[in-house]
């Protein structure tokens, strides 16, 4: 039976020191029954705490890293089978599979799109994790070359996708600090782990059942190894849901440690709308690494949307700093603008601002990151709190027109942000944001 976080407070050493990276030892403990933390993670646990916490202290779903520097990104982590219980940790990466049968020319030109390929959305750049790279040929000389061109091209993650060991074994020299992944298929592992374990990397476990899937990960966890990622092969996309959502269930719900390691899901090559399906759906359907045959950029740029949506924490929505923005060049008697912290509506009301053609002060106080109606009908967005944000800025001191332009849907409070700001105007302005323009363009006349 789980440990609640006081029993497992009452095991540790109570020194506050904040080695293992927060401040108390109690809210380390409340880590540790979460399962977001480890025991390890703590200097001066005991003897007696390390046997009582035991399996109690890992988390549900192993933290697996890959990639170096920029590029690095984790998988993993998880504690929720659906997003609304709480949030999802760690996104799904996206890996573009290239293979060693095509010309180097084509490859080198492909592996440089995709490097170059970033989308900036809310204040997030948006790319491509990794490539994973096919041993196709079966040529141990042509997947070295192929290698090459790819690392040369790009400091992406690399996911080696080779069955054969010694293959494999010349290859790693050329990922030496990168952290990559090991995808050997279903051929005897072993010789993998070692390898994995020599270079920093981390393998995939295949298998075409659940029995198979489990035994092959028992055999590797018994080395000592355990940064794992686990592939199950499925037959259509309905038996992929279904069988990522037992391994997640299990891992979760049950505390099966056999099957506490990130997903991976590999598509094959299909009508792109039907692989922008099949990946949409490995997103929302717990894929800890997500493989796509090819590359557009209208595919990309949906699937980077989609994913950034469901791995926003929806306790905390992504927010821009509260302040005054500059839009252009603003001069002191420029217009100036009102809307709330939350990053996509500051973003989108700055842009159609700037696609007006027009310089302008941006006014944005603190709504917890909610968007225009959402913070006016919380009481975050209020004639009062938006007049004391003004004040305390000292907007009078930095512009000389008086007054603010409001959202169409924040209408109700121009009437008390008027006695907050004695000698300002309030203007309703329009109520979506695509309609600021011919509002600007009204005024010029």
């Amino acid at each position: 039976m789980a440990l609640t976080g006081l029993e497992i407070f009452k095991l540790l050493p109570k020194t506050n020191c904040g080695k293992c990276g927060v401040p108390t030892c109690l809210a380390f403990a409340m880590k540790l029954a979460q399962k977001k933390a480890e025991l390890k993670e703590c200097p001066y646990a005991s003897e007696q705490a390390k046997q009582v916490l035991g399996a109690a202290s890992e988390p549900p779903m192993r933290v697996v890293k890959a990639g170096a520097g920029a590029d690095a990104f984790e998988v993993g982590g998880e504690t929720e089978m659906y997003r609304h219980e709480k949030t999802f940790r760690h996104q799904t990466a996206i890996a573009l599979r290239v293979e060693d049968t095509e010309e180097p020319a084509a490859l080198a030109a492909k592996v440089a799109e995709v490097d170059a390929f970033v989308i900036e959305r809310v204040g997030e750049q948006l790319r491509l994790n990794a490539f994973c790279l096919s041993n196709t040929s079966r040529d141990k000389e042509r997947y070295l070359a192929a290698l090459k061109t790819v690392t040369a091209g790009s400091s992406k993650a690399v996911i080696v996708d080779c069955p054969d060991p010694e293959t494999v074994k010349a290859a790693l020299p050329l990922l030496a600090g990168k952290r990559p992944v090991l995808r050997p298929g279903e051929t005897d592992l072993l010789p993998f782990v070692n390898l994995a374990q020599e270079n920093n990397a981390s393998l995939v476990v295949s298998a075409k059942s659940f029995e198979e899937l489990a035994a092959r990960t028992e055999a590797i966890v018994q080395t000592g190894f355990k940064d794992l990622l686990l592939e199950l092969q499925a037959p259509g996309l309905g038996d992929r849901v279904e069988t990522s959502t037992i391994v997640r269930r299990a891992a979760l719900r049950k505390g099966f440690k056999l099957f506490g390691f990130p997903l991976v899901w590999s598509l094959p090559a299909q009508d792109e709308h039907l692989l922008l399906a099949g990946a949409a759906v490995g997103i929302c359907k717990y894929a800890g690494i997500l493989i796509l045959p090819q590359f557009s950029r209208e595919m990309m740029l949906t699937l980077f949307t989609l994913r950034q949506n469901i791995y926003t924490d929806p306790q905390k929505p992504i927010q821009v700093d509260p302040k005054v923005y500059a839009i252009g060049e603003p001069r002191p008697d420029s217009m100036v603008f009102v809307t709330t912290n939350f990053s996509l509506t500051y973003f989108i009301v700055s842009g159609e601002i700037e696609n007006a053609g027009v310089s302008a002060w941006l006014v944005v106080p603190d709504c917890e990151g909610m968007s225009v109606l959402t913070a006016w009908a919380a009481g975050k967005f209020s004639g009062a709190k938006v007049g004391k944000f003004v004040k305390d800025i000292k907007l009078e001191e930095h512009v000389t027109t008086r007054e603010l332009i409001i959202p169409g849907y924040a209408s109700p409070i121009s009437g008390d942000l008027e006695e907050s700001l004695p000698g300002w105007k309030i203007t309703v302005g329009p109520q979506e944001a695509a309609d600021l323009g011919p509002f600007v363009a009204n005024r010029a006349k």
